[in-house]
């Protein structure tokens, strides 16, 4: 199901984003994972290697997720909540989640994880009506997500938001999503 779906996605043409990409970016990891991540949208590094976080924050996120213990290729099943690269990685406007919406039920349908882990305000936006800051739920763990049920959901801040917080120190941004994916971890295992 997932590579049929991966393969509509490449000839996908219900936004005007397809005339722009290199690449879709559809998924990286494993189809088996416990634990879904959901980011904003692909930036210029995925859009021309076909897979979601292999940028700079990307790298960054490697090494959040060696530190909790997670393996990407085996933990995780990595996907953002839109396949194609907006121009300039500028915030995708909500026509451009409608579009790729379908898409992207269809992935945590066939996963069907424990734990999604929303990746920045973005990503969190898509699961839920309202604005918030990030650095205000990130941590928290909801599960009346509607039309997710049994699925928990917990927003993370953005490794790109941490390329810009070097402190480690207790109670930083990077000490917070250390511990945030320490936390997942143990819920997906639960």
């Amino acid at each position: 199901m997932l590579e049929k779906l991966e393969k509509q996605a490449q000839s996908c043409t219900k936004c005007p984003l397809c005339a722009t990409r290199t690449n879709t970016v559809f998924f990286d990891g494993s189809s088996n994972a416990k634990i879904m991540l959901i980011g904003e949208a692909p930036g210029a590094d995925e859009d021309a290697l076909g897979k979601p976080f292999v940028g700079r924050a990307g790298k960054l996120l490697n090494e959040f997720l060696k530190m909790a213990d997670i393996d990407r290729q085996k933990d995780l099943y990595i996907t953002n909540t839109i396949k194609c690269r907006p121009p300039k990685n500028r915030k995708p406007e909500p026509a451009e989640k409608a579009a790729c919406e379908h898409f992207l039920k269809e992935q945590i349908k066939a996963i069907n994880p424990k734990v999604i882990i929303l990746c920045g305000a973005t990503a969190a936006e898509s699961f839920f009506d309202k604005k918030f800051q990030i650095t205000k739920i990130r941590g928290e763990i909801f599960d009346n997500v509607k039309g997710y049920e049994g699925i928990k959901f917990v927003p993370i801040l953005h490794p790109s938001y941490l390329l810009r917080k070097h402190s480690q120190d207790e109670g930083s941004p990077r000490d917070l999503t250390l511990k945030d994916l320490k936390m997942i971890k143990k819920t997906a295992l639960l």
